[in-house]
C-alpha cells in the first residue's frame, strides 16, 4: 500500500480510501478541497495504479496496513478516514478493530452482507474473461459501472490494466465476502454511512445495518444517485456532505 500525502503536516490528518478498480487520482477533487486545512492521506490499495505490483491479499491485510501506518506516522489517531466500496470496507474493518482511532469515519457504498456463491463463481469466470480489462470498449463499460467521471477514463483504462488476475480475484472475494463485525459497535467515532437511492438492494441494506449498530451515526441516502456516484461524480457536494459533518 502506498501512502500519498497532501497538505499540511502540522494539521490534523484525514484519510481518503478510493474504491476498487480505481486510485487516488478518483480523489483528486476531494483532496484539493480538504488540504487547505487539513493533512490529507490518499493511501493506494494494493493491486491498484502504482501499487499494481503489489498483489491485494484482503480486506483485513489492507486494514492492518493502514492501522500501522496510523501508529507510526500519525500517532495512533487521525481526525478523519473516509473510503469509497471496498475502501468503505477497510474503514470499517479499521474502527471494528481500534474503537477510537478517527474521530470521524465516512462509509461510502460498503457492502456488509456475503454474496452468496462469489467464491465459486470468480475464479473460473476470471480464469475466462481477465483478458477484457485491456480491451479499451470493456474498459468503458466498467468504468461506466463505477461511475467514473469521463475526464479520468484514460487513467482508468491505463490503470485496470496494470492489475493482475490475482489480485482482481482477490479483490472481488474480498469484497464479496466481507462480514460486518459486532466490535464496529464500539467505535467511538461519529460515523456518517452514504449509498445512493439507486444502489442495489444488498447495497441499501448493507447502509441500514451499518447504522442500526453504529450507535448515533447517520444515514446519508442521496437520491437518485448510483454507487460511488457522489464522491465520484459530484465531489463538491460530498464535500458540502463531510463539511456538514464536521461542523466546518
Amino acid at each position: 500500500m502506498i501512502f500519498k500525502e497532501f497538505g499540511n503536516i502540522n494539521f490534523p490528518t484525514m484519510i481518503f480510501i478510493h474504491g476498487g478498480g480505481l486510485s487516488d487520482w478518483s480523489l483528486m477533487p476531494i483532496v484539493a478541497e480538504f488540504q487547505k486545512k487539513f493533512h490529507v492521506i490518499a493511501p493506494i490499495i494494493d493491486g491498484h495504479g502504482e501499487a499494481a505490483a503489489e498483489t491485494f491479499i484482503s480486506i483485513s491485510n489492507s486494514a492492518a496496513k493502514l492501522i500501522h501506518y496510523i501508529d507510526t506516522q500519525c500517532n495512533g489517531r487521525v481526525f478523519a478516514i473516509a473510503g469509497l466500496s471496498i475502501g468503505a470496507q477497510i474503514v470499517t474493518e479499521v474502527i471494528s478493530q481500534r474503537d477510537d482511532i478517527t474521530q470521524y469515519a465516512i462509509i461510502e457504498s460498503a457492502l456488509v452482507y456475503p454474496i452468496k456463491g462469489i467464491v465459486t463463481f470468480t475464479v473460473p469466470a476470471y480464469q475466462m474473461c481477465y483478458g477484457l480489462i485491456k480491451q479499451r470498449w470493456f474498459s468503458k463499460l466498467q468504468a461506466k459501472s463505477l461511475c467514473v467521471p469521463s475526464n479520468m477514463l484514460e487513467i482508468y483504462y491505463n490503470d485496470s490494466i496494470k492489475m493482475s488476475k490475482q489480485s482482481l480475484i482477490n479483490i472481488t472475494l474480498s469484497n464479496g465476502t466481507y462480514d460486518l463485525k459486532e466490535t464496529t459497535s464500539n467505535t467511538k467515532a461519529k460515523v456518517l454511512i452514504i449509498v445512493g437511492e439507486n444502489e442495489i438492494p444488498v447495497m441499501k441494506k448493507s447502509a441500514q445495518k451499518l447504522h442500526q449498530i453504529i450507535p448515533g451515526s447517520e444515514l446519508y441516502i442521496v437520491p437518485g444517485m448510483k454507487h460511488g456516484e457522489l464522491s465520484l461524480k459530484y465531489p463538491q457536494n460530498y464535500i458540502e456532505a463531510l463539511k456538514k459533518l464536521f461542523k466546518l
